[in-house]
């Protein structure tokens, strides 16, 4: 691997500013406009569809295309229904856990800005500990502090504006980053750093290269599904996140053994281009990069299976960052599997060769 620090100040700069703009599902374009300005000097020229992908692009006249990609929307809940009392009842769009949500700061998006609001919850003292209710998508309600509908109204809000939660980037004990949305707005970090490194180092590749950060992976894989058909890629390297399984209550019989600080996670699966994935493994520990290993069943629920599946079949793989407490608040990744992430990226990618066939009758 080159000498080059790969998260040095700059970079962590903007992992700050990336992860706490808000881009729920839907709304990606701000975070995508930050994503794209950081990119800029690394890339020879952007891709933008109607839903808002951005894709940048290194060689973009070479035939044989190479497409390695993250996601840049997170979760958030929708203004479902406004009571006549002011209180605010919400659906998901995506996959939001209501068990986090109540006593949570939340901003609504109107067209006038944000307005603030919380999950209220019953006190302690007011609710029957023998019929204790739980958090569940029906009875969870934001407050804005008003008294009816009208005056929630007068503040612009009105059903179907998007509700995200606030909380910002932190680092507990030096190498543990913290925050929402590293699901997977750290893949879109990920693979900016990897197109930064082949800059810096002066490494030509004898392919095009699109760096791809897909929009609404949270609700089925969409962007991916669309902007697939407009590269029409050969190979396609993906990032996601994982479970990290060594955590309470979490079964590693069902989900693995996964664990966090250890290295990514190269995965198995019927997506999963086995030739493909041997390079990638081969190139790992070629380059003393460690690694761990997951079987997935039929599906990743990535956008690996998007473009997998896509343009007649594209050579496709699946990295994925070991994670703590997935769609919560305070996602939790390690420093070191991030940037073991981008190495293996990175060097990957110097072992693709021009019009490489994955293909297993060649």
């Amino acid at each position: 691997m080159a000498q080059k620090t790969i998260l040095d100040k700059n970079a962590l700069t903007f992992l700050e500013d990336y992860l706490n703009n808000a881009a729920p599902t839907g709304y990606e374009w701000n975070g995508q406009k930050l994503w794209m300005d950081y990119l800029k000097p690394y890339v020879d020229n952007f891709i933008t569809d109607t839903y808002g992908t951005a894709v940048g692009v290194i060689n973009p006249e070479a035939p044989f295309k190479v497409v390695i990609e993250g996601h840049a929307d997170e979760i958030s809940w929708y203004v479902n229904y406004i009571s006549d009392d002011g209180l605010i009842y919400v659906i998901r769009n995506g996959g939001s856990d209501h068990q986090i949500a109540p006593s949570k700061i939340v901003n609504i998006h109107t067209k006038n800005g944000i307005v603030k609001g919380v999950f209220g919850w019953p006190a302690i003292h007011t609710r029957s500990l023998a019929k204790e209710q739980a958090p569940k998508p029906d009875n969870i309600f934001i407050d804005i502090g008003c008294k009816t509908k009208e005056a929630v109204a007068e503040l612009g809000v009105h059903v179907g504006c998007v509700i995200t939660y606030p909380d910002t980037f932190h680092i507990l004990n030096n190498d543990h980053f913290v925050c929402r949305a590293l699901d997977n707005r750290m893949g879109g970090f990920m693979i900016a750093q990897v197109a930064r490194l082949l800059h810096e180092n002066k490494k030509s590749l004898p392919f095009g290269l699109y760096i791809t950060n897909s929009v609404q992976e949270e609700i089925g894989l969409r962007g991916a599904e669309m902007i697939t058909h407009t590269i029409q890629p050969n190979v396609a390297i993906v990032t996601d996140v994982t479970h990290d399984t060594t955590t309470p209550m979490i079964e590693k019989k069902t989900q693995g053994h996964c664990e966090m600080g250890k290295g990514p996670v190269i995965a198995y699966a019927p997506a999963v281009q086995q030739k493909l994935r041997d390079l990638i493994t081969d190139t790992a520990e070629a380059n003393k990069i460690p690694f761990q290993r997951a079987a997935l069943s039929r599906a990743t629920g990535t956008d690996t299976d998007a473009f997998a599946y896509s343009n007649g079949g594209v050579a496709s793989a699946l990295i994925s960052l070991p994670l703590r407490y997935m769609h919560t608040t305070v996602e939790m990744v390690h420093r070191e599997d991030v940037e073991n992430v981008i190495k293996m990226i990175y060097e990957t990618l110097l072992n693709i060769t021009d019009g490489e066939t994955f293909s297993y009758f060649d």
